[in-house]
């Protein structure tokens, strides 16, 4: 059973959650200046890590089925797009009922917080739920950066303040825009990596839109400047300047930007590892499987969120 619910969270791209929780600290701390419900904030996490999870195992969901009906995009994609399913180790139905597995945890936590925190938290679910299900298809008219956004900016920033002080903020959603713009940079560059098949398979994700992958990378570089700039704007809302530890980041930024680049010139390119590269999640066997190179670049993108966020809770931290 154990083995098998860890296939699931693989599957589900587990590597992507950490950027998640720490997003979810940086409202949760900030919260707790303004006396936020701590139980709340948890119970806010659970729900929105079994989106997050659903939202990931919908989209290859989708994505299989549309391989299914097309062979040219079968034979086109990434090596490791929806291997699980490829080789055999989950049905496209398994794949189905444990999505509604995720949405089903999602909303009894929305039917916990709804009685704990007000009728607010239906309409934010119920938003949610929409962007979760949705995602796929939101993808497939360039949509996906918007709905992952609002769903993991505002969405996810006020919703988690609302539960834990009943009220929202407009800082909040200035700090949202903030740690947002990196958390689409992810999915960005997720589908830049994706641009060749994607084309193939007439997607119309963002990157296909703009049509170019050098042209693409440009609007990468303006989801971190927004982002960084939006830093800059709650430092001075909230006269909080600590957070600007934040900025240590802007190196890591055009790091992801160089791989993304590399990555265009040469699917197969080597990395070259150094320490600020890290975590590296089964590097091993992503190595062994010949799928570093997408990976590294994806892991990248990660990573900032990640230093990012752990740098801004330090600052919100440092004036509590």
């Amino acid at each position: 059973m154990i083995k098998r619910i860890w296939f699931w969270l693989n599957a589900s791209r587990l590597f992507s959650l950490p950027m998640t929780i720490l997003s979810w600290l940086v409202i949760f701390v900030y919260s707790l200046q303004f006396g936020g419900d701590i139980l709340n904030g948890v119970l806010a996490l659970v729900g929105i890590s079994a989106a997050h999870l659903a939202t990931n195992l919908a989209d290859d969901y989708f994505d299989y089925q549309k391989m299914l009906s097309d062979g040219n995009m079968m034979s086109t994609v990434v090596k490791n797009k929806c291997a699980y399913i490829k080789n055999g180790e989950a049905t496209i139905k398994d794949v189905l009922k444990v999505v509604i597995i995720y949405c089903t945890i999602a909303f009894f936590i929305g039917v916990i917080l709804t009685f704990r925190s007000g009728f607010d938290v239906i309409w934010l679910a119920v938003i949610g739920g929409i962007l979760t299900l949705s995602y796929s298809k939101f993808s497939q008219v360039g949509l996906s950066e918007l709905a992952v956004g609002i769903a993991f900016g505002p969405l996810f920033f006020e919703g988690v303040y609302y539960v834990m002080t009943k009220t929202f903020s407009f800082e909040v959603l200035v700090l949202s825009i903030a740690v947002g713009a990196f958390t689409v940079g992810v999915l960005y560059a997720h589908t830049l990596l994706d641009y060749d098949s994607d084309m193939i398979s007439h997607k119309k994700t963002l990157c296909c839109r703009i049509g170019d992958k050098n042209k693409a990378i440009l609007l990468l570089m303006i989801f971190y400047i927004v982002g960084f700039l939006a830093l800059i704007g709650f430092s001075i809302l909230t006269k909080n300047f600590c957070v600007l530890l934040a900025l240590l980041t802007v190196p890591l930024a055009v790091n992801v930007c160089c791989a993304e680049k590399k990555y265009i010139e040469d699917k197969n390119f080597e990395p070259q590892i150094k320490w600020w590269h890290y975590p590296l999640d089964n590097w091993t066997k992503i190595k062994a499987d010949g799928i570093h190179s997408f990976y590294f670049v994806l892991y990248q993108s990660r990573n900032l969120v990640i230093y990012f966020c752990a740098l801004l809770i330090i600052g919100i931290l440092l004036k509590l």
